[in-house]
């Protein structure tokens, strides 16, 4: 019964937050500070779930082969290599770290 609970604690949540972004003026979303954390938010939410997903399983901190292939990516990042490319560096390297039983 208390997963209901939380289920409809959640929508009834979720109605609100909708709710008061339909309240808010339009003149106080077109400010240059608001416009710039509206565009930086998707980046850091985005960061944060990699973060979380790649470093962490449960409770623990882990390094692993899904932290090579973070990092595989980051250096293609910094060569400005294409965004396939940056892909295909992540899977490769974690691939290999796997299967050298990393």
């Amino acid at each position: 019964m208390s997963v209901w609970i939380a289920i409809g604690v959640t929508a009834v949540g979720c109605y609100a937050v909708k709710l008061l972004g339909l309240l808010v003026p339009a003149g106080a979303l077109e400010r240059p500070l608001v416009r710039r954390l509206a565009a930086l938010l998707p980046v850091a939410l985005l960061a944060a779930l990699t973060a979380q997903q790649t470093f962490a399983d449960g409770q623990e901190l882990v390094l692993d082969a899904r932290a090579a292939g973070v990092a595989a990516a980051a250096v293609a990042l910094l060569l400005r290599a294409p965004f396939l490319l940056v892909v295909a560096a992540a899977v490769v390297v974690t691939a290999g770290v796997r299967a050298m039983g990393g």
